[in-house]
């Protein structure tokens, strides 16, 4: 546990990436092989299991520290996390304890299966036999809350520096949903056959946000255009007679979108593509609008129903592997002739659809596109260089996206409530309404898009003007009108404005608008008319 809390430290207290590769690559090749594999586990989010419950916690913490229950949850709310606030109000002593890291997580879930007295008595034991922040890494793993500034990118650069090996290639072996249960050091990072893990997706590939728009481009027939299509980002992959499908965020999604598995009968073995999962109805020439495909999302089953409401197609835009072969290396326009040729003969019952490619000699026909995008139920427009291969992560200069506008809406601050970690000092998140006739009526919730200092200065004014607290909620005076963007509306019952937003933030603080000049629900249901 020493070391991995020495390397704990030497991470949270920099922001530099030099430091933080450094540290990572030294405890990469001096920590023990079941240590380094918790710790890849432990920075990519696969935590243990929370062993108790953060009331009984809280209680254990302030009874050990001799001070009030209503004392220590005052407390909480202005450190803004359980783990560290535990640290901070338990007498301090010295860490005594040379259990490594990967034993502490073996004792850990192991009193996940024991009753409440022995899960107490081994909590206040390691309290007292930990200090600093070997203490605080423990309040972390028993709270299920290890979050760690280190970026997979950052992670396997370290890794490569360390074991001498390729980075894209670590980066493509930490993919899929490995667990140090069903897997070793070894296997994981230095094994040849290492990828031969049928489920395993390459990492993405994402795009930068391009500033000024496309007119900046040299060479407009070195760029390949297309719809940046509003859906759920995916790999689709057919090995071994099976099918699996992944998103972004590394989640195995394959139950969720069942009519996928007609895709082994469409596509030869050994076949990955990248694409858009969106609902797309026979005959309709563009998808349906995200809001459809949102009751999918969270669906571990699909009902019958739902699948004929909202049939899911693969739309792909890209090949990453052919015929068992890694192809990303060859350039995009290569790629892609062999993506068209894979799907020239695709069925139109087949779950993989070939997304088109929007030809263009200027950028004024791009302009074009994306003033339409909105009506095709796309996001925008993706321009992509030729000559490109295929990376990892976020790279500038050879993907891009362009984003349409967002939604906006003028509407006041009703209510306010401080933040967590280095934001809990500050009321930062807030509910917004619309006018509706003399009320107000309520419909979002946003936390982001203000500068600090902007915090600050609500969060002064907040202070001043609470009518009435629910617990750690304010209800403030009416009076602040912010521009709230967004990237889509729906209708929901569960609101009671009627309608929920996609991706609300704040995207400037109106200082020149009374309260009489925020908008109305008028105004929102007819936006909700036209774009929901």
């Amino acid at each position: 546990m020493k070391a991995f809390a020495a390397l704990f430290t030497a991470i949270d207290q920099s922001t530099k990436t030099t430091i933080k590769v450094n540290a990572l690559s030294d405890y990469f090749q001096e920590a023990d092989d079941i240590d380094k594999l918790w710790t890849i586990a432990l920075f990519s989010g696969r935590r243990p299991k929370r062993a108790v419950t953060t009331t009984k916690l809280r209680e254990w913490g302030a009874e050990v520290a001799g001070v009030p229950l209503w004392l220590f949850e005052e407390c909480y709310p202005i450190v803004g996390d359980l783990a560290e606030t535990i640290a901070l109000v338990l007498p301090p002593n010295q860490t005594t304890d040379n259990r490594s890291l990967s034993q502490w997580i073996t004792d850990l879930r192991e009193v996940y299966k024991a009753d409440d007295e022995a899960k107490k008595a081994f909590v206040l034991d390691a309290w007292a036999r930990l200090g600093g922040t070997e203490r605080f890494i423990f309040n972390k793993l028993i709270t299920g809350g290890m979050r760690v500034g280190v970026s997979q990118k950052l992670m396997t650069r370290a890794l490569a520096r360390a074991t001498m090996r390729d980075e894209s290639e670590l980066a493509h072996r930490l993919m899929g949903n490995w667990h140090p249960d069903d897997t070793t050091w070894h296997a994981l990072i230095e094994a040849e056959d290492a990828s031969a893990d049928a489920s395993r997706p390459y990492p993405f590939y994402l795009a930068y946000a391009i500033e000024g728009g496309p007119d900046a481009l040299e060479t407009p027939e070195d760029w390949r255009a297309e719809w940046k299509w509003d859906g759920i980002r995916g790999q689709l992959i057919l090995r071994g007679g099976e099918h699996f499908v992944w998103s972004r965020g590394e989640e195995l999604m394959t139950d969720r979108f069942p009519e996928l598995a007609r895709a082994v009968d469409y596509l030869p073995d050994g076949t990955v593509l990248d694409g858009e999962l969106l609902v797309w109805h026979a005959g309709e020439e563009y998808p349906a609008s995200f809001n459809t495909l949102q009751p999918r999302i969270g669906r571990k089953t699909v009902p019958k129903k739902l699948l004929t409401d909202a049939p899911v197609v693969l739309h792909a835009y890209d090949l990453i592997e052919w015929q068992g072969a890694d192809i990303r290396h060859l350039p995009f326009a290569e790629r892609r002739a062999m993506l068209e040729q894979a799907c020239k003969d695709l069925a139109p019952e087949a779950p993989v659809k070939l997304s088109p490619q929007l030809p263009f000699k200027t950028p004024a026909d791009l302009h074009a596109y994306r003033d339409r995008a909105r009506g095709a139920h796309a996001e925008g427009l993706m321009l992509k260089r030729a000559d490109s291969p295929y990376l990892a992560g976020r790279k500038k200069g050879d993907w891009w996206k362009w984003k349409l506008a967002p939604l906006t809406i003028d509407a006041v601050m009703i209510y306010a409530q401080a933040g967590s970690g280095r934001r809990a000092n500050l009321f930062t998140d807030y509910t917004f309404a619309v006018r509706d006739g003399d009320a107000l009526v309520p419909f979002t919730k946003a936390y982001s898009g203000l500068t600090d200092k902007e915090f600050r200065q609500i969060t002064t004014w907040v202070r001043k003007n609470t009518l009435q607290r629910f617990g750690p909620v304010r209800q403030v005076t009416p009076h602040h009108v912010f521009e709230i963007a967004f990237e889509g509306i729906q209708a929901s019952p569960r609101h009671k404005s009627g309608v929920a937003l996609r991706f609300p933030r704040m995207l400037r603080w109106r200082h020149d608008k009374p309260l009489s000049e925020a908008n109305t629900l008028d105004d929102l249901n007819e936006m909700l008319r036209i774009f929901g």
